[in-house]
């Protein structure tokens, strides 16, 4: 397992963009499956994005495909989310994930950050 630590998160206008970084440490990720997803008080844990492989291929939820972009620096073991033209719908709790086996559910990741709280203000 690796340990993930989230930041970036804030309260922002609808339209603004956010930056999450996930801090990655305990041992080299570039085998894992990195994701973000998120959770609305109220409602159950949604994939958001997802990178894996040595081509850093990258899928998307379709509620955020082509605002939201996921990208990795290895070097700095770092994770990112990069948000943007945001609406108050992604409001949620973002989570940072990794795992061997990767996927858009939750049981395919068995390291989890703590998470930041994403607030999109109308």
């Amino acid at each position: 397992q690796v340990q993930l630590v989230e930041s970036g998160g804030g309260l922002v206008q609808a339209g603004d963009s956010l930056r999450l970084s996930c801090a990655v440490s305990g041992r080299s990720f570039s085998s894992y499956a990195m994701a973000w997803f998120r959770q609305a008080p109220g409602k159950e844990r949604e994939f958001v994005a997802l990178i894996r492989g040595s081509g850093a291929r990258t899928w998307y939820a379709d509620s955020v495909a082509g605002r939201f972009a996921i990208s990795r620096d290895i070097a700095k073991n770092l994770v990112y989310l990069q948000m943007n033209s945001l609406k108050p719908e992604d409001t949620a709790a973002y989570y940072c994930a990794a795992g061997l086996y990767g996927g858009q559910g939750v049981t395919g990741y068995d390291s989890w950050g703590q998470g930041t709280q994403v607030t999109v203000s109308s």
